[in-house]
């Protein structure tokens, strides 16, 4: 297993030499752009590593790489649609940049170019890669639908939330470390256990955005900070606020995500106070950590070498660290 520069290095190497804008160029160069912008690109560094620790040489992977990579994006390119984002990693947003029917047919684009990637592995492969994708791309368009659902009720559960970051963005990473595992043709158990690991890691992962959402820092963060309370998104931090807030707290806290002013600097501010009063933010952390340690209970079923355990180990530590 090599550093992560490494992967990214070569992710990065990939989209600097490959050429996506063609004719016609109001459909591809947004394609470009969305992927220029870059970011840690978290989930093809995993489909690279998975490949590496069982054993392949991780440029095979590489195409599964994009693929998911590509999903991602176009993802992020509907979801900010839907969010009406301004920003993404620091930039304009697809649709804000060129106009929103543009960013709906992109998008379409990049999801119909990320499964022509798996036409470049032989049959078996193609099979088993393509069965997870289409699987995971279902589940994180039903994560996304219950996202947009909860923002009208005020009935929404714990449970219920942690389904939906499941599948809005955690199946994708248990997929793409899988993905790996699948191209280095690895037992079932080891892919299962590695998308187990994924998985967990991914649920920390969106409890930290959800976190960072809030309480990042605007210069490293990339987005609009408070874009969660702004949209009225019941995310972790609103349900735990809401289960340990005195009757006071509660109905301030409902009534703010029951409107939305023009000017949402109020709102920010108000809502983060009671997350910070209610304990809600502290909960968050510990609901972080303790989905990080659950990943890495996984790994001590893996059948790999101890020292390739603890690189993912590292990995995960380092990835629970950010601030973007």
């Amino acid at each position: 297993m090599q550093p992560i520069v490494h992967y990214q290095q070569i992710v990065s190497d990939y989209f600097t030499n490959t050429t996506i804008e063609k004719e016609p160029v109001n459909l591809y160069r947004p394609v470009h752009y969305i992927l220029s912008l870059g970011g840690k690109r978290m989930r093809p560094v995993l489909t690279l590593m998975a490949a590496d620790i069982f054993g392949a040489d991780c440029r095979e992977a590489l195409p599964a790489a994009i693929a998911v990579e590509m999903f991602h994006n176009f993802s992020l390119v509907h979801d900010d649609i839907m969010d009406d984002a301004p920003l993404r990693r620091g930039n304009q947003t697809v649709h804000e940049k060129w106009n929103l029917n543009t960013g709906i047919l992109s998008g379409d684009a990049m999801l119909i170019l990320a499964y022509q990637y798996f036409e470049e592995y032989e049959p078996l492969i193609f099979r088993s890669l393509a069965k997870l994708f289409s699987k995971t791309a279902l589940e994180v368009c039903e994560g996304q639908q219950w996202d947009v659902d909860f923002e009208q009720r005020n009935d929404v559960t714990e449970p219920e939330y942690l389904k939906m970051i499941e599948y809005k963005t955690a199946v994708l990473v248990g997929a793409a470390m899988k993905m790996g595992a699948i191209v280095a043709e690895t037992s079932e158990e080891n892919c299962n256990l590695i998308y187990d690991f994924g998985l967990n890691l991914g649920i920390a992962f969106q409890l930290q955005d959800d976190y960072l959402d809030a309480f990042g820092d605007p210069a490293t963060f990339g987005k609009q900070i408070g874009g969660d309370i702004i949209e009225n998104k019941k995310t972790y931090l609103y349900l735990k606020a809401l289960a340990h807030s005195n009757d006071f707290e509660k109905q301030n806290l409902i009534q703010w995500f029951s409107v939305q002013p023009e000017d949402h600097a109020d709102k920010v501010v108000a809502v983060k106070n009671i997350f910070r009063h209610t304990g809600a933010d502290a909960a968050t952390k510990q609901a972080i950590e303790e989905y990080t340690y659950k990943a890495f209970a996984t790994l001590e079923k893996l059948d790999i070498s101890d020292d390739k355990k603890a690189l993912l180990k590292n990995f995960g530590e380092s990835l629970m660290q950010r601030n973007v």
